[in-house]
Order: C-alpha cells, then structure tokens, then sequence
C-alpha cells in the first residue's frame, strides 16, 4: 500500500476489493476499445459485445457486497450494451457507462481512505500540564 493514512481491517479489505475492481474495469474499457476499433473498420464485433456482456457481471459480484450501488450501475450498465440500439448508440453508452464506472470507484476509494483511517493518538509529554 502507498504511504498515506493507516487503515483499519476493514477499509484494508474494502481497498483490495476497489483495487481489483479497478484492474477488471479497465480490462472492460479495453474491450470497449477494441470494439469501437471493429466498428470503425467495419469488422465484426458481436464477440466483443458478449465478452463485454459477460465480463461485466463478475464486476458486479465482486462489488455487490460492500458497494451495492456501484454494482447496480454495472448492471444497468449491462442492461444498456444489451439493448437493440444501433451499434454507435452502443459503443456510446458503453464508453459513457465505464467513465462512470471509474468515477463511481474512484470516489469509493476516497471515502473509504477518509472513513477508515486510524488516528493515532500522541500521547502528553511527561511534565506537560493539563491546565488543572
């Protein structure tokens, strides 16, 4: 972990759980990328909408326990590449729903440091008066 505040137990366990979610969100977004790729070149890319399709709810699982909303914008997320949109409106959605994916995270991540820090407590200097 990088210097910063200690945490305790749990915020340790939220933050690996945000850090892996990260790494899966940005394979996501690489997908998501190789998509619009196919598109511009008018390759096919309904392969790449189900690996995006089924990527995205193992995201969703690994979050649903200690950040339900997030994982519900995963799966709303899901539910819009799923629809029987044209393919750029598609591509669109997706590109916008992993940003707010990432920014849903990243604000996680900061509440989480803020909420779980452990402060230490310096104890007085021995001689110190108290004002009593």
């Amino acid at each position: 972990m990088a210097a910063g505040p200690r945490l305790d137990a749990a915020g340790q366990a939220k933050l690996k759980t945000l850090d892996e979610a990260l790494l899966l969100l940005q394979r996501v977004n690489g997908l998501v990328e190789q998509y619009a790729i196919a598109l511009k070149n008018n390759r096919p890319a309904g392969p790449l909408v189900q690996n995006i399709r089924r990527t995205l709810p193992s995201l969703s699982e690994n979050l649903k326990g200690q950040f339900g909303m997030i994982a519900d914008q995963i799966m709303a997320v899901n539910l819009s590449a799923s629809r029987g949109a044209s393919e750029v409106v598609r591509l669109r959605q997706l590109r916008e729903g992993v940003a707010q994916i990432k920014q849903a995270l990243e604000i996680a991540f900061a509440q989480t440091k803020d909420r779980h820090a452990v402060r230490e407590e310096t104890p007085p200097k021995p001689g110190a008066s108290d004002g009593t």
